[in-house]
């Protein structure tokens, strides 16, 4: 087995999981901006620390392999659900583009879901 082989699990839990922890992290440090943008698309922002929590929570259990496939199954789910909520408006064409991005990312992780972690996860361990 090659470098690509035995690595390409790993790499790819931490390229989808980087996303996830930016986002939370930014949500963070912007808290009055993003809830008053959820606000203003209908969400209540009361649920903003739920969705840092998902952000962060997600992105380090999938970069460290812990629960994968589960934590995988919610964050395409969690992903599904913010193109629905917020980037469905396919007459502007970065809402699409983000729309079709969040679609990507979600298969990202149901792959996760159906293969499992690969090498060098937490659920690996005896």
């Amino acid at each position: 087995m090659n470098f690509i082989q035995q690595h390409s699990s790993f790499i790819g839990r931490l390229f989808l999981s980087l996303l996830f922890l930016i986002a939370g992290i930014n949500k963070l440090t912007g808290y009055e901006g993003t809830a008053a943008y959820m606000q203003a698309m209908g969400v209540p922002s009361m649920l903003l620390p739920l969705v840092i929590l998902t952000e962060i929570g997600g992105a380090i259990a999938i970069m460290v392999g812990f629960k994968t496939r589960l934590v995988a199954f919610l964050l395409a789910g969690f992903s599904l659900l913010s193109a629905l909520l917020f980037h469905f408006d396919f007459n502007d064409q970065m809402q699409s583009i983000l729309f079709m991005k969040n679609l990507a990312i979600a298969g990202g992780f149901l792959i996760l879901v159906a293969n499992g972690p690969g090498q060098w996860a937490l659920d690996n361990r005896s």
